[in-house]
């Protein structure tokens, strides 16, 4: 039987996030969407959260607690409903961490994993997504073939986040019939870093192509000895996450919407109590909620080590859909002055825009 009661630890967990996500990332949301940078100090204090130091194994320093997809479900919708842009920037470092981690060899784990362990963040990234419309997790353009004891990368990725910054990247590419991770240092021969990308939404994330033109890397410098299954496992991770997002962003457009309409007055009377308004956020508070539940039952297969291909790809697909609705309809609540930047939710329908092309911005 399914149970999506949270624990004790899970409920503290999720206070303390969605604590930090109202006081430290909202209140700078806006100015990160206007000027396009992600203030240093925030993404320094992310790291007293522990949000990747806690399910590190003690020997890396970290507290050795029991990762749960559900639990990381819990945490990446508080701090979407923060900020798309800054939750994305703060978690890119498990894209890279948490691979090596569950996957990794006992030599991966001791050269990395201690990096994260620390007080400061530290930049890393994956590279997943293609800028090709037929785009495929399970049939990836970018190749990796094995010559002489190494591995030749060649490729383009889209949508890879810090990759300036980040000292290491994940790299996923096709290797014969299987889908593998390589770990690619930035300054790899071969490996050109584009210009920032000019995004319609998460301005204040910075995203890059790029591209890999035979990237001749070590035999070690593939993740794991034989991670394949591993990888589809680490893409349902991915899209748990993303659906998760996606009903972040979307609570936190429905409740700006429910607030305002409790407040705005037509004709004498708040716009609520009128039967359109009233039916739409009605709508909105159940997609919310569908988007979360999805979220939690892939998760909930993740956690019981079972297969959740097909639910996290549908909780991810639904969520992509669903956030734009609900974000849409909110500036719709608002009138006119929901396409002002005086209100946030305009803010949100152009993030919730890209979710449907994001597959790795965060893992759970």
């Amino acid at each position: 039987m399914i149970s999506f009661d949270p624990t004790e630890e899970q409920q503290m967990m999720r206070e303390s996030v969605a604590g930090f996500a109202r006081d430290e990332l909202r209140p700078v949301a806006r100015a990160v969407d206007e000027g396009g940078t992600i203030p240093a100090s925030v993404a320094e204090k992310v790291a007293q959260l522990g949000l990747l130091r806690t399910w590190l194994p003690e020997q890396y320093g970290g507290d050795g607690a029991d990762r749960s997809a559900v639990t990381g479900a819990m945490i990446v919708e508080e701090l979407a409903w923060g900020d798309l842009a800054l939750a994305a920037h703060l978690l890119s470092p498990r894209l890279f961490a948490f691979p090596i981690l569950e996957l990794g060899t006992a030599s991966q784990r001791d050269r990395f994993l201690g990096h994260f362990a620390g007080s400061g963040f530290i930049a890393a990234s994956a590279a997943l997504t293609e800028p090709r419309f037929d785009f495929d997790l399970a049939s990836l353009s970018t190749r990796a073939v094995a010559k002489h004891g190494e591995w030749l990368l060649d490729g383009v990725k889209c949508f890879v986040p810090l990759a300036r910054e980040a000292e290491f990247i994940l790299v996923y590419a096709g290797a014969g019939s299987e889908v593998a991770a390589f770990i690619v240092p930035r300054e790899t021969p071969g490996l050109e870093i584009s210009e920032r990308e000019k995004n319609m939404g998460l301005k204040g994330l910075a995203t890059h192509e790029i591209t890999l033109t035979a990237c001749r890397l070590p035999a070690e410098a593939r993740l794991g000895s034989d991670a394949a299954s591993g990888v589809v496992r680490l893409t349902s991770e991915m899209r748990v996450a993303t659906a998760a997002i996606a009903a972040g962003v979307a609570r936190a457009a429905f409740e700006y919407a429910r607030d305002y309409a409790k407040e705005r007055k037509a004709f004498g009377a708040p716009i609520a109590t009128k039967q359109a308004i009233a039916f739409m956020l009605a709508e909105m508070a159940i997609e919310v909620d569908a988007m979360r539940l999805l979220a939690w039952e892939a998760g909930w297969h993740l956690d019981r080590g079972e297969d959740a291909a097909i639910e996290s790809y549908l909780a991810k697909q639904y969520a992509a859909a669903a956030a734009l609705k609900v974000t849409d309809n909110a500036v719709q609540v608002l009138g006119g002055h929901g396409y002002i930047r005086e209100h946030p939710v305009e803010l949100w329908l152009r993030n919730a825009r890209g979710l449907a092309a994001l597959d790795a911005i965060a893992i759970v």
